[in-house]
């Protein structure tokens, strides 16, 4: 049996990031990458083997009109996005003996090769708030585990995700 997330091993989990790779980290994430733009989706705790963020409801959203629920394809996204960021800081504090402006050069070839979504409830709320955590962070693959929930902290949808590192 593994312990409960293998990437303690090989990246100290409280690591502090400094301002410098954090910001530069939300600027790519929240603006530099569009459809994140799209879904409004915000980085709200980035550390080294788990980030949070968020996802305010708004009309262009709603999948189903009739209920004002949330479409699928958002969740997906958003868990993908969050599964990628998770990645992103779990590379960057691998190799914090690297300036933070090196480190962020290192996401240019991070790519999702495996996803899988299971949707439990419909999205419906005001927000929802999104986390992903890193299973495995290998040389050239990673896993991660993530999970959409709503604004009252009921589990939505949870994913699986493996991303291309190198």
């Amino acid at each position: 049996m593994t312990k409960k997330n293998e990437i303690d091993a090989e990246v100290e989990p409280d690591i502090a990031f400094e301002d410098e790779f954090t910001l530069g980290l939300k600027h790519v994430f929240e603006e530099m990458i569009v459809f994140n733009k799209v879904l409004g989706l915000k980085i709200t705790s980035l550390k080294p083997g788990h980030v949070r963020g968020r996802i305010d409801m708004k009309r262009e959203l709603i999948g189903h009109f009739s209920f004002n629920r949330l479409h699928g394809g958002v969740i997906s996204a958003g868990l993908d996005a969050m599964g990628g960021l998770a990645v992103m800081a779990a590379i960057g504090a691998r190799h914090m003996d690297e300036p933070p402006l090196q480190r962020l050069q290192r996401f240019s070839k991070l790519g999702t090769i495996d996803l899988r979504v299971d949707y439990l409830r419909p999205g419906i709320g005001e927000y929802f708030e999104l986390s992903a955590e890193v299973m495995r962070l290998g040389s050239r693959v990673a896993s991660t585990r993530m999970e959409f929930r709503g604004a009252d902290g009921k589990l939505l949808s949870t994913g699986a995700g493996a991303y291309i590192v190198s």
